[in-house]
């Protein structure tokens, strides 16, 4: 199901509740009932949670947001570290460049086709994209350095290689989930708490207040399926992307 077809259907599910609920207790309310006699002290907390929710909503969204923009740079910084490794063996004897130079294309082939869509669809990467980021640091170390000029290019390769080996490791953290089940808990709950605090203070008087009402929880069904689509970085919504890979390495097709 197509994830903007999710939304509006939480959207709309989020006012009907609300609309039904409303429409429920306007029919089976006391005819004496006055709805202008809601307890001052009901509509401060009312407020007051309010202020809390959007705050804990806000934090919960920048905390995603963060999340998928380092997911983001790791991708990056890995692009680099493998095109700076390809660019810098230009030095090295024909044979050892053009081995290295392949070996690195067919890792960065692996990653912006078998391995994305695994991390997309398991959140895990592949021990093929491992076994071959492993034979890139192989072709490097191996070589024992026949001149001068070749030494002192030696340790800036290798420095790349960890630094390309460094930012996989981070991009396989980024893989899952970064919101524990123990928030998720807590943005439902204080959003059933909030919505739930507009029927204490008997939102029924007039259809402008029960269309506020509905858009009041729309908003909230968006925020909430917001920090769901943010919270895993390579598989849903605005993921991060592979475009650094294709950049640095054009001949490359993902």
């Amino acid at each position: 199901m197509p994830e903007w077809l999710v939304l509006t259907l939480a959207m709309l599910a989020a006012c009907a509740v609300v609309v039904i609920i409303t429409l429920l207790r306007h029919r089976t309310a006391p005819e004496d009932e006055d709805p202008s006699e809601t307890p001052d002290v009901i509509e401060y907390m009312t407020m007051w949670i309010g202020v809390v929710y959007a705050i804990v909503l806000g934090l919960a969204i920048a905390g995603v947001w963060e999340g998928r923009s380092a997911a983001q740079d790791h991708v990056q910084a890995e692009a680099v570290a493998l095109h700076e490794i390809s660019e810098r063996v230009r030095i090295y004897p024909a044979d050892i460049r053009d081995r290295i130079r392949e070996d690195v294309n067919v890792y960065v082939g692996h990653v912006v086709t078998t391995e994305w869509k695994t991390m997309a669809d398991d959140g895990r990467m592949t021990e093929r994209g491992t076994e071959l980021l492993q034979r890139i640091r192989e072709d490097v170390t191996d070589y024992e350095p026949r001149t001068d000029f070749e030494a002192q290019a030696y340790q800036p390769l290798l420095d790349q290689v960890t630094a390309a080996d460094q930012a996989r490791s981070a991009r396989a953290n980024s893989t899952g989930e970064t919101m524990p089940g123990v928030v998720w808990f807590g943005l439902i709950a204080g959003g059933i708490v909030t919505i739930g605090m507009i029927f204490a203070l008997q939102i029924r008087r007039t259809p402008r207040e029960l269309i506020l009402a509905g858009v009041f929880s729309a908003l909230i069904a968006f925020l909430l399926f917001l920090i769901w689509d943010f919270d895993a970085p390579y598989s849903r919504g605005v993921t991060a992307s592979a475009e650094p890979f294709l950049e640095l390495f054009p001949h490359i097709k993902g």
